[in-house]
């Protein structure tokens, strides 16, 4: 699928009239961007699948620009879905729900449970207001990539196959939204984001932690978990930190100069002080956890900019945001 040209806008009120006509529009929110399209014309989703490359069974996540709209997207709003909602909305959280007759099937993979998220994003919010329709909206990249945290990544992707994108700040969480089943009972937390389980947990104690040998099978409810997600097209290793990465990378016997070759070949990024920027390819210390989930995907597609065919990400530890950090870097170091 080629458009003429995909065009870049500051004028939200354009965006939304786009939106209305059926066209897609990739959007700045607090997590990741966004590509939005009318989550009630079928023949628009059917024009997002084809942009993304998205498989048909993967699930897409509504906005709406408040949470009081929730009827236009869901039956019913179960009562931990309140109290979640009531503290962390508008926000990077999804709560699962059963799903309103207006929404497409499309949007839900023909399941009868729906996501539904309130971006704590002003641009986002003004934009889906404007647009008077629930927005489906999965990260704005082709599928299996990792998630586009600014307008001009969004556009190396998607450039000539959508509409247009809002240009935008970028993101200043950079992974995206928690999501919890809150049909399920006891509810469960389906995928890590910004909103810990510890946080999740303060409100709903009750709520559990998915689980592969759960009874019922989830990974269809919440998008990142049944296709893979959050890959470059250089190899990543998930590894402890910056020395056991640098025996990873020699343990290989080599020549000098075959040696020297491949570890311009090699990138490393994580928390560690690290030695090795003076011989890889590339090279990024963070200073704290958020900022580590903030710049990742970025950092992972800067390495590809660069050709790099090696990246060693340190797994940091498994607190707040860093558990989702943890499942997001196991997905992309995962068999492609």
């Amino acid at each position: 699928m080629t458009l003429l040209n995909t065009i870049v806008l500051d004028d939200i009120s354009q965006a939304a009239e786009i939106l209305r006509r059926g066209g897609l529009v990739a959007f700045s929110t607090e997590t990741v961007f966004g590509l939005g399209a009318d989550a009630t014309n079928i023949s628009a989703l059917a024009k997002l699948f084809a942009a993304k490359g998205r498989p048909s069974d993967n699930p897409l996540i509504v906005h709406v620009a408040e949470v009081d709209q929730w009827p236009i997207v869901a039956r019913t709003m179960p009562e931990v879905a309140e109290r979640l909602l009531a503290k962390f909305a508008p926000g990077p959280l999804t709560v699962v729900l059963p799903k309103h007759s207006s929404i497409c099937d499309s949007v839900t993979a023909g399941l009868d449970t729906v996501g539904l998220r309130i971006p704590n994003h002003s641009q986002a919010r003004s934009l889906i207001a404007a647009a008077g329709v629930p927005i489906a909206a999965p990260s704005a990249n082709r599928s299996g990539l990792p998630s586009g945290t600014t307008w001009q990544t969004v556009l190396e992707d998607l450039d000539g196959r959508i509409d247009a994108v809002l240009r935008g700040s970028t993101c200043a969480i950079g992974i995206e939204s928690t999501v919890v089943d809150c049909v399920s009972k006891p509810p469960r937390l389906l995928r890590p984001g910004a909103i810990s389980l510890a946080e999740l947990q303060s409100i709903a104690p009750e709520l559990r932690v998915y689980a592969p040998t759960d009874d019922r099978d989830a990974t269809a409810n919440s998008p990142g978990l049944r296709h893979p997600h959050y890959k470059p097209s250089a190899v990543v290793h998930s590894v402890e930190g910056a020395s056991q990465a640098d025996r990873m990378m020699k343990s290989q016997p080599k020549s000098a100069a075959k040696l020297e070759q491949h570890l311009a070949n090699c990138a490393y990024c994580g928390l560690d002080e690290s030695k090795l920027a003076s011989y890889l390819g590339a090279s990024r210390r963070f200073e704290s956890v958020e900022e580590y989930a903030h710049a990742l995907y970025e950092f992972m597609r800067s390495v590809d900019r660069l050709g790099i065919q090696f990246l060693y990400c340190q797994r940091p530890s498994a607190r707040g945001i860093g558990a989702a950090l943890n499942d997001r870097l196991t997905r992309a170091a995962s068999p492609k």
